[in-house]
């Protein structure tokens, strides 16, 4: 089995609260054990804040998570100008921002960035995931 969910968002902060909510009560329903949805919800968090922030002229991006037996997998698409992340530098020390890449790439089992040709950008983070005992989680995956 596979449980899917995706969501178009306007760009603007209230969003993030939303998605991120949405996502961790789903995972929670699975029986993710709490560390793990939490590191979800941070490289979430740090996605959907830089497609705030950076992801210009766009007015909406869309946020889908994937659950593929023991991974999850999110993508934040954004129909900005696209960056690359190789010529993001790192924040000065004390820098209030300009740490969500770092994060993102710290807390991912995997990260890839893909720029759509003047459409955008696609950030794709996949996290294992871990089950409580006796969670829902497996035995739906395995129907």
């Amino acid at each position: 089995m596979e449980a899917t969910m995706a969501l178009r968002l306007p760009r603007d902060a209230a969003s993030v609260p939303l998605i991120r909510q949405m996502f961790d009560a789903t995972l929670n329903a699975l029986g993710v054990e709490p560390v793990i949805r939490d590191d979800i919800e941070l490289m979430l968090t740090e996605a959907c804040a830089n497609v705030i922030r950076h992801a210009g002229p766009s007015d909406e991006y869309t946020v889908s998570a994937c659950v593929y037996d023991d991974l999850c997998v999110i993508r934040v698409i954004d129909t900005g100008r696209g960056f690359d992340p190789h010529a993001v530098r790192p924040p000065a020390p004390g820098a209030e921002h300009g740490r969500g890449l770092q994060i993102m790439r710290a807390l991912a089992d995997d990260i890839r960035f893909t720029n759509r040709r003047e459409n955008g950008a696609v950030v794709c983070l996949e996290k294992r995931l871990r089950f409580a005992p006796g969670a829902a989680g497996p035995s739906l995956m395995t129907v």
